[in-house]
């Protein structure tokens, strides 16, 4: 079923343009974000809001994200994942490794270390290498990071892709807001170079969150992305299994996500009024 209304929406994703619905003037700042930005990077109290703001502009001339525009890469998403004491364990006392593809500023990593896990554990992937440098100028840590960051595109097949030096070294692999970008087939593409990052051994975990859709369906558009719901998703990741000889148990909680109150009435049309989220723990069996 066609997205009514979506695809002029899609053609305006990539404007600089500062009135599009996903650009906020409003910056609503987590305590989490907060006591990020104020404890692990040491930015005085009264500075944090205007250092985002800065940095959120910066990245938005690189390429407006509606995750830009809207603040998201604060959210620290991978900290309220009904995963994450599992996660901290396995980083913390087990020496496990884990990957954040499609880490943007990496925001979750340093979330990681700041509650204890040693950086060097740590990777992150992101196509536009712009946003690692914003990430070392919003968290203030170039000099004592020690996360390895790869400018990277999961689906470029040739040997020079940089994922391929970490090709079977991941036991985790977080994925915040990254497959629903694509169709079908290539989110399947991705979850199948995700596979092979990994270790292949059990308890191989891959851990997000992405938008769905109540009703699964292509979203209209330039990217022609596919939108989950928790069944459809779960279909994906059972034909994965069979392309990549894994078993895989799946599990996916819905998310409702209302409309703002005073939402214009652009942003009604863009968010389509039936946009979920999908937050999913896929273990290795």
């Amino acid at each position: 079923m066609p997205d009514q209304g979506a695809s002029a929406n899609d053609a305006r994703v990539g404007t600089r343009d500062k009135s599009v619905a996903w650009y906020s003037s409003d910056l609503l700042l987590t305590d989490g974000a907060r006591q990020l930005l104020e404890d692990y990077s040491k930015i005085p109290s009264g500075e944090v809001e205007e250092h985002i703001l800065k940095i959120r502009d910066k990245a938005w001339d690189i390429f407006p994200y509606p995750c830009i525009g809207g603040f998201r890469f604060l959210d620290l998403a991978i900290t309220t994942h009904a995963c994450y004491p599992e996660i901290l364990i396995r980083l913390k006392s087990q020496n496990q490794s884990l990957l954040d593809l499609g880490c943007c500023f990496g925001q979750e990593l340093r979330a990681l270390v700041a509650a204890g896990v040693p950086s060097s554990q740590l990777y992150g992937a992101d196509l536009r290498p712009e946003f690692f440098d914003l990430g070392y100028e919003l968290f203030r840590d170039r000099n004592t990071l020690e996360t390895n960051f790869l400018a990277a595109d999961v689906f470029d097949d040739s040997p020079g892709n940089r994922l391929n030096n970490i090709h079977g070294k991941m036991d985790i692999v977080y994925i915040g807001s990254f497959l629903h970008l694509f169709s079908w087939d290539d989110q399947i593409k991705a979850a199948i170079k995700i596979n092979s990052l990994l270790k292949q051994k059990k308890g191989d975990l891959i851990v997000g969150r992405q938008m769905g859709a109540r009703e699964s369906r292509t979203r209209e558009g330039e990217r022609k992305a596919w939108r989950h719901d928790k069944e459809s998703f779960e279909r994906m990741w059972e034909e994965i299994g069979e392309q990549t000889g894994a078993k895989w148990k799946v599990e996916v909680r819905v998310e409702e996500i209302g409309m703002r109150e005073n939402a214009s009435e652009e942003e009604k049309r863009w968010r389509e009024g039936n946009i979920i989220r999908l937050h999913f723990a896929i273990l290795r069996e």
